[in-house]
């Protein structure tokens, strides 16, 4: 069932059919929810967007998709929540996570995957050294896919202004993976 169709239902009362959006869009909110946040906030995030989404479906009117209404939501959610935290140093190392010191690794080499989640985690570092406008239009285009006009409805600016911030976001975070040349092989 398409998303009209069960926001539609849920506007009627059912329930079970906002159920069925949160099923479908949770991946996508918790991803971006995460990108600007953190994972440790992005549950949090997420579940708040949700909230707000369903107190505020009868203002859906329909003019854009419902994943790009729901993800301007999550945006919100995200930046309220990126407003009301202290900042963090970037140099400052994240804490390691309990899971990953387990060993729940099943990789035939532990050192590649080791490697790959450190790179993961330095990627995080870096892209959470952005500003948060920065940050939302990169996560937005270059990870979740949404078109120019979709971040513009999601983050309430100009179309240029997304490209403009866009274009300004990928050289920062490439001028950021560049001062750790060892780690991103990227060319000076």
């Amino acid at each position: 069932m398409n998303d009209s169709a069960l926001v539609a239902r849920a506007l009627g009362g059912e329930l079970d059919a906002f159920a069925l959006l949160v099923e479908h869009h949770r991946e996508s909110v918790f991803r971006l929810a995460a990108r600007l946040v953190g994972p440790d906030e992005a549950s949090d995030v997420t579940q708040d967007a949700f909230l707000r989404a369903f107190h505020k479906l009868s203002t859906f009117r329909g003019e854009s998709s419902f994943r790009a209404w729901l993800m301007r939501i999550a945006h919100n959610a995200a930046l309220n929540a990126l407003a009301h935290r202290r900042p963090v140093p970037v140099g400052e190392p994240p804490e390691p996570d309990p899971a990953e010191s387990r060993g729940t690794a099943t990789s035939s080499a532990p050192a590649a995957h080791l490697e790959a989640s450190e790179r993961r985690e330095r990627l995080t570092l870096k892209l959470g050294a952005l500003p948060p406008a920065h940050r939302s239009v990169l996560v937005l285009r270059d990870l979740e896919g949404l078109s120019y006009e979709e971040i513009a409805q999601i983050t309430d600016a100009p179309l240029g202004t997304v490209k403009g911030r866009l274009h300004r976001a990928r050289q920062e975070l490439i001028e950021l993976l560049r001062n750790n040349t060892y780690d991103w092989e990227l060319p000076r």
